[in-house]
């Protein structure tokens, strides 16, 4: 197995501003006018919770998110974070999927929380989580157990969403013949010592790649579309062009330039393949 370079520290930075002029010459504005000039800001619905749960010996922390407001049960989605554990990154990701309409846990691969704070000590954590696929197979159905649980949860409706050392994991547990309805690797690691086999991958596969990954040579997305269609699996493999690895996390800049790796945020690919990983949920849960 390749060692997964990944990354991201920090999450996505939420920003807001409020303005208040008034034009000259005007009287001063009433406490009632005040009120009436300023937009109502919305107020978020989101519940947030952080968590803990275990596969009956090693506990995990996760993070789970869901509209308050929703009525109702709806699908799930889990949250692989990168090789630096479950960090605000993560987090981010799964506010963003709960906005989205979905019960999102942000999982924990690595146990406690435990999370990396140099390239060497998060390449240490995630090359044990791959050198005993049983145990990860285990620290994985865990946090799907743990969210098919949740009341909010549709049980027979769970997807998974991997970035980098966390698309790695979910494209493993695709090929593993795992429960889900669908997974989507970000810039994630495609090779593997397990290939799938016909008939044994029941989820979709989503896999969005920078197109300039020097961690995902082209020989690799070769190797990995002849697997796919050798076992006649249901995927999609999109390649963005300029994009390098990490390409979905703002932080990922000054993280390159900070550990000498090249990583780069690429907003056009961020977007794009989030809009399309959405897409494929939508088509995988309405299509039961």
């Amino acid at each position: 197995m390749k060692k997964i370079f990944v990354n991201a520290l920090a999450a996505l930075a939420l920003l807001a501003n409020a303005a208040c002029q008034g034009g000259q010459g005007e009287a001063p504005a009433t406490d009632s006018t005040a009120k009436d000039s300023i937009a109502a800001e919305p107020v978020s619905t989101l519940i947030e919770k952080e968590v803990e749960y275990t596969d009956g010996s090693t506990t995990y922390k996760g993070f789970l998110a869901y509209d308050g407001a929703k009525e109702g049960k709806r699908p799930g989605v889990l949250v692989v974070h990168e090789w630096w554990g479950l960090n605000d990154y993560s987090r981010e990701r799964a506010r963003m999927l709960a906005q989205e309409g979905y019960v999102a846990l942000a999982l924990d691969m690595y146990g406690d929380g435990k999370l990396a704070g140099h390239p060497e000590e998060a390449g240490a954590f995630s090359q044990a989580v791959f050198a005993n696929l049983d145990s990860m197979k285990i620290r994985f159905e865990a946090a799907q157990k743990f969210l098919a649980e949740q009341e909010q949860t549709q049980t027979d409706q769970i997807a998974a969403f991997g970035y980098c050392f966390g698309g790695g994991v979910v494209l493993h547990m695709a090929r593993a013949g795992a429960e889900l309805d669908a997974v989507v690797s970000f810039h994630g690691s495609l090779g593997t010592q397990t290939p799938a086999k016909p008939g044994q991958v029941k989820a979709r596969v989503m896999v969005c790649n920078g197109a300039d990954d020097s961690f995902v040579p082209a020989e690799q997305i070769t190797a990995f579309k002849a697997e796919m269609d050798a076992a006649k699996v249901d995927y999609q493999f999109h390649n963005y062009p300029g994009a390098i690895h990490s390409f979905t996390s703002p932080a990922a800049d000054s993280l390159g330039k900070l550990f000498e790796l090249p990583l780069a945020y690429n907003q056009q690919a961020d977007e794009q393949s989030w809009s399309q990983a959405l897409e494929l949920l939508r088509q995988s849960f309405s299509a039961q």
